[in-house]
């Protein structure tokens, strides 16, 4: 049976967690209101940040979004 927990969770932006992200310093996007974002796994520090869903991949092996550049880059160096 799958529940919340067995999925990675999206999040579409309200006004606080967009005023909240936009004002974080590290991240080249910025957020609008509406914008559906993941936590990600990346090429940084300090765990997974918010990111663009269109901006991750999703890995169904570690059930993790990741970072789109860095998840191809781990990819070519797996194979």
């Amino acid at each position: 049976m799958n529940t919340l927990k067995d999925k990675p969770q999206k999040m579409l932006l309200d006004l606080q967690k967009l005023n909240e992200l936009n004002s974080m310093v590290g991240y080249a996007g910025k957020f609008c209101l509406g914008d559906t974002v993941v936590a990600a796994c990346g090429d940084w520090s300090g765990g997974p940040k918010y990111i663009h869903e269109h901006e991750a991949v999703y890995d169904k092996t570690t059930n993790t979004y990741w970072e789109r550049r860095c998840y191809e880059a781990k990819k070519k160096l797996s194979r």
